[in-house]
């Protein structure tokens, strides 16, 4: 069976990572998807890369743009629904994390941080539910990728965590101002999940078995382990759900001590 026959997607991030993971689960189960990603080479050769992975070409369109700038989320829904007609799931995924040191953090950094993590985000779920609300009361499903960082702290990331709390608090303030339009809101919270974003931090094979080892699941979250939790999300299994938000970390959070 497929969750997502007939739906149309799109994606920011969606080249590298957990985007990617669920771009491919997505076409997987029926959708036709959307994917935004950032404009330079590197990543125009991954677009590339993922192109080939699927094998359905007509149901995967690519749409270049900066999310830190607001029309690049405007876009990206506008490429969709002249391509497919309408919008029924988007997912805000693009984000970026470097570590630093609190105290010598420059400001360059933190701007650049909350303009793509959080201001990106607002201005990307805000194109979508723009296109969502005229498609009332159909509606659509919104699903903003958050991160265990949003409950708890971290020394280097001092930057990156209030983003990660921030999407978490859109979807909930998303979630009461879109229901009348048939909209839900939901965030999905990941845990240590090995992507481009950490794999120097987990370089240190030290670092990483004490990381597995504080995880119930006793392994490191893989980008695909976010798929279904963000297929569920999308698809009308979770019709009844919006302002939620779903923890994929393997235990860690309720292991924290």
């Amino acid at each position: 069976m497929s969750l997502l026959r007939g739906k149309i997607a799109a994606i920011t991030g969606a080249v590298t990572g957990i985007g990617r993971a669920i771009t491919v689960e997505y076409i997987k189960q029926g959708a036709c998807v959307a994917v935004n990603y950032y404009p330079d080479e590197k990543s125009q050769i991954q677009y590339e890369d993922l192109e080939k992975e699927i094998s359905d070409s007509a149901k995967l369109i690519g749409v270049p743009g900066d999310i830190s700038k607001p029309e690049a989320g405007q876009d990206l829904v506008g490429k969709a629904v002249e391509k497919w007609g309408r919008l029924d799931v988007f997912v805000s995924n693009a984000g970026i994390c470097e570590f630093a040191e609190f105290l010598t953090m420059p400001p360059e950094l933190v701007n650049k941080t909350i303009s793509t993590n959080l201001n990106g985000a607002f201005f990307a779920v805000q194109a979508a539910a723009q296109q969502m609300s005229k498609q009332s009361p159909t509606g659509g499903s919104i699903i903003g990728i958050s991160s265990i960082s949003a409950l708890v702290g971290g020394a280097g990331q001092t930057h990156y965590t209030p983003t990660k709390a921030g999407i978490t608090s859109l979807m909930q303030s998303t979630a009461c101002a879109l229901g009348k339009y048939g909209i839900r809101c939901n965030a999905l919270l990941p845990g240590t999940i090995r992507t481009q974003l950490n794999d120097e931090d987990l370089a240190d094979e030290d670092k990483k078995k004490y990381m597995e080892g504080r995880i119930p699941l006793g392994r490191l979250g893989m980008t695909t382990d976010l798929a279904g939790p963000a297929v569920f999300l999308a698809s009308d299994m979770s019709t009844y759900v919006t302002g939620a938000q779903l923890l994929v970390d393997g235990g860690l959070f309720v292991n924290l001590q």
